[in-house]
């Protein structure tokens, strides 16, 4: 028996199997969770489904988190399917690929900048008013990804650093408002890893050398990394833990 066995998860955010969504999915399957699964549109549903499946999934729900009718649905269906819920993973960034590009000032436009931080920080404050009521009395958790660039100016990551800082007091403030209800809220802040959201940045490459070079560990992460230490977080293991920013990433951020 798991860790998480009994625990019913909702997971926001897989695009493929090389997702760091997926990974926390599989770590989280593993340990006994049960799984439902949002797609934003109807392309990632075709990708979507099939890992579900996998998992012995058959909850898998349309979800685009800009829209407040797409999330009220989703928990409805929830509620219906299950009745209540004990953890939401939120695994959702975006900002347009011309932001993700040259230097920061002349590629933050207002409207990335308001779209960057629409999808990737408030969308979990969102996510966390339609779960709330489902997690009343379940001792809930929540669970985001950041990095490092929430804290450090990285290159080319530029509006996507700021968002990531967005998400990160978001999780305090989450933590610091749903805590009397029993809900833990925190995040997680990976190093890199090959994604398909991670293609957007430029030097993405060198990115991922230069931290597997000057490490403590002397590699990079992986989605199994991430995933297990999701599931710590999400599981009663972790039931004094709020509010925290968990660095999975081989000790980089010492340096």
């Amino acid at each position: 028996m798991g860790f998480m066995t009994g625990k019913k998860v909702l997971i926001v955010g897989v695009a493929t199997e090389r997702s760091i969504a997926w990974g926390i999915a599989e770590a989280m399957h593993r340990e006994g969770a049960e799984l439902a699964f949002t797609y934003a549109n109807d392309k990632l549903k075709e990708r979507v489904e099939p890992l579900a499946a996998s998992v012995g999934s058959s909850l898998v729900l349309p979800l685009d988190v800009t829209k407040d009718d797409d999330i009220d649905a989703a928990f409805a269906a929830i509620q219906q399917a299950w009745g209540a819920l004990d953890v939401v993973v939120h695994a959702v960034a975006f900002a347009p690929r011309e932001a993700l590009a040259g230097g920061f000032v002349q590629s933050t436009s207002r409207e990335a900048f308001a779209i960057a931080h629409d999808v990737s920080s408030y969308s979990l404050t969102a996510l966390a008013r339609g779960a709330a009521p489902l997690m009343q009395g379940r001792a809930g958790a929540i669970l985001t990804l950041s990095y490092l660039g929430a804290v450090r100016a990285i290159p080319s990551y530029n509006v996507m650093g700021l968002a990531k800082a967005s998400l990160e007091a978001n999780v305090r403030f989450l933590a610091a408002d749903l805590g009397p209800q029993g809900i833990r809220v925190n995040g997680i802040s990976a190093g890199p890893i090959k994604t398909l959201a991670a293609a957007g940045i430029g030097g993405f490459r060198k990115m991922l050398a230069r931290v597997a070079e000057v490490a403590p560990l002397r590699r990079n992460v992986t989605q199994a990394d991430v995933g297990n230490a999701a599931a710590f977080l999400c599981s009663d293991l972790a039931s004094g833990i709020t509010g925290e920013i968990l660095y999975v990433d081989g000790g980089f951020k010492m340096g």
